[in-house]
């Protein structure tokens, strides 16, 4: 096809999808395009203790390494409100979603481009009490930063890109490589 035939149908396509109602074109375009799982992840931090400072750890089944506080975030959710509702589901942990500041990069696209991770900041008193369910998460608890328990792999990428936990210095798992 040359240049002028494709700009045409071009033309043709979308004067017609233009004309269907909005309703029906919106259906269009959600099978057309590509979907992503997004997650709210807050790094909890100790606002008690100036550095080497402390962060809020969990141990999740299968129980082989610890994680961050995350979560899906529910469908037109805001993401600071579901990151902060994760935080209080999973650790008991109860902060407002204007408390939670957002780090730089706030998303994080994942290797297979399907999966966004919005990711906050939360700086909390370290008399926070802690409530696990023991079947979502084993435990929780303040870890030092610079002597982190075995990270989940997940784990340990996502803190390489804020110069956190045993990949910080890696320059390719901080570029997303």
């Amino acid at each position: 096809m040359t240049g002028h035939q494709v700009a045409r149908v071009r033309s043709v396509f979308y004067s017609t999808f233009y004309r269907l109602p909005a309703r029906w074109r919106r259906r269009l375009v959600r099978l057309a395009t590509q979907k992503y799982t997004v997650g709210g992840v807050v790094i909890v931090r100790d606002a008690d203790r100036e550095a080497p400072d402390r962060m809020v750890l969990l141990r999740q089944p299968p129980g082989y390494g610890w994680n961050l506080p995350a979560g899906l975030l529910k469908r037109g959710e805001n993401p600071a409100t579901g990151a902060a509702r994760e935080l209080f589901e999973e650790s008991g942990i109860k902060v407002s979603a204007d408390e939670l500041i957002p780090l730089a990069p706030n998303a994080l696209v994942h290797a297979n481009g399907r999966w966004v991770d919005m990711v906050f900041e939360a700086r909390v008193p370290s008399t926070v009490e802690f409530a696990v369910d023991g079947a979502e998460v084993y435990e929780a608890a303040w870890h030092r930063v610079d002597a982190l328990p075995p990270l989940t792999p997940s784990t340990a990428r996502l803190l390489a890109h804020y110069g956190l936990g045993p990949y910080a210095s890696y320059p390719e798992v901080r570029r997303g490589d």
